[in-house]
């Protein structure tokens, strides 16, 4: 939670480590890129489970001699649901951004808002196999 926008009391009662678990679908298309259909469900800000689905697409840049590395930026769509929205299907569309070597990458997300409401920077770890 950006600490800009948020009122200290609220983001002391918030999850800020979430947890969770998730399985997907990647392929590298003929130019280099990302593409991939995931699954995943995790602990939200308020410690309920929200599970979070859809296709995910990365440009890809291998700024070194060693093509293992890679750096990517694009988007996801899916669909998620919330707890506190009565788990009522909630389409997305949010930037990507990702940092990899091999069969690991660290990708990321900025899920947008206003005061008190989003604003959340949301990363995780992707093994490939």
């Amino acid at each position: 939670h950006a600490r800009f926008a948020y009122d200290k009391e609220k983001t002391d009662r918030y999850n800020e480590r979430p947890w969770g678990v998730g399985f997907g679908q990647s392929r590298w298309d003929d130019k280099g890129n990302w593409h991939g259909l995931y699954m995943m469900a995790f602990k939200d800000s308020f410690n309920k489970w929200e599970p979070i689905g859809g296709y995910g697409w990365e440009k890809t840049w291998r700024p070194l001699e060693d093509d293992n590395f890679r750096l990517g930026l694009g988007f996801t769509a899916g669909v998620t649901a919330r707890d506190n929205w009565n788990y009522i299907p909630i389409p997305v569309l949010l930037p990507l951004a990702s940092i990899g070597y091999g069969p690991a990458t660290f990708q990321m997300t900025y899920i947008p808002g206003s005061y008190n409401n989003g604003n959340v920077y949301f990363a995780w770890m992707r093994f490939q196999f």
